[in-house]
């Protein structure tokens, strides 16, 4: 009887392993150049990065990865470097179920990464590309007003109009991306991620556009609960 129990017991300790491994996610990939380290693959818990899965490095640079996301999300790859300190070391990612690749180097842990297997992460690199041309324009502008006020010149007296203007380009671009995505989880990311404190009116087109899919994952829901909570305390003023 007490070899049935053990046996028993085994094999629900295997069936947990083989479940945990099997998971609805595979990430695999390669920082190369990483003798040694540690790297966590992280996701935001209300207001905290929370490890979900944490892999030593011990020689071989390849790693592997099986996890379990209700709907497509936002991750993050940490690499601890141990004794070398560089800022360079954080990797955020738009993880969808399946199986995903993410191949980088130590030496440019952030800039030389390459992700594969994600519709999502694919839609988030082409904005991420289309916002830096707003970001590079507020910071000309920046370093133009900076620049002013170290050598004692009067600042552009049109710098607020074109600091203005390119806020809301920005604003309407990332708008419009939503719009024309609202078939992906990236549309509702946006919308909470980068332009949260927009127009009500915008927010809520947004909200009603998503795919009934979309308005059902994790996002969506966020962004559904968004609107409604802005669109209470806004009434209340």
């Amino acid at each position: 009887m007490r070899k049935i129990v053990f046996a028993f017991a085994a094999l629900a300790m295997i069936s947990c392993k083989e479940e945990k491994k099997e998971g609805n996610l595979h990430i695999k990939g390669n920082v190369e150049g990483l003798k040694q380290g540690t790297l966590y693959i992280q996701k935001i818990v209300d207001t905290a990065l929370v490890a979900v899965d944490t892999i030593v490095i011990k020689g071989n640079s390849h790693f592997e990865s099986h996890l379990t996301i209700d709907s497509p999300e936002m991750l993050y790859l940490f690499l601890d470097r141990g004794e070398t300190n560089s800022i360079d070391n954080n990797l955020m990612f738009f993880a969808e179920p399946g199986n995903m690749t993410i191949d980088t180097r130590l030496d440019s842990f952030f800039a030389a990464a390459k992700i594969t297997g994600s519709e999502n992460q694919k839609l988030f690199e082409e904005y991420r590309k289309i916002m830096s041309r707003y970001k590079n324009t507020q910071l000309s502008l920046t370093e133009e007003k900076l620049r002013a006020l170290q050598f004692k010149r009067d600042v552009s007296s049109d710098f607020d109009k074109k600091n203005s203007d390119n806020l809301k380009r920005k604003y309407l671009m990332a708008i419009n991306f939503a719009l024309n995505n609202k078939d992906h989880d990236i549309a509702p990311y946006i919308a909470l991620a980068d332009i949260y404190n927009a127009n009500i009116k915008y927010l809520d087109t947004i909200d009603k556009s998503m795919a009934p899919k979309i308005a059902q994952s994790k996002y969506g829901k966020m962004l559904t609960k968004f609107v409604a909570e802005r669109k209470q305390a806004e009434q209340k003023q």
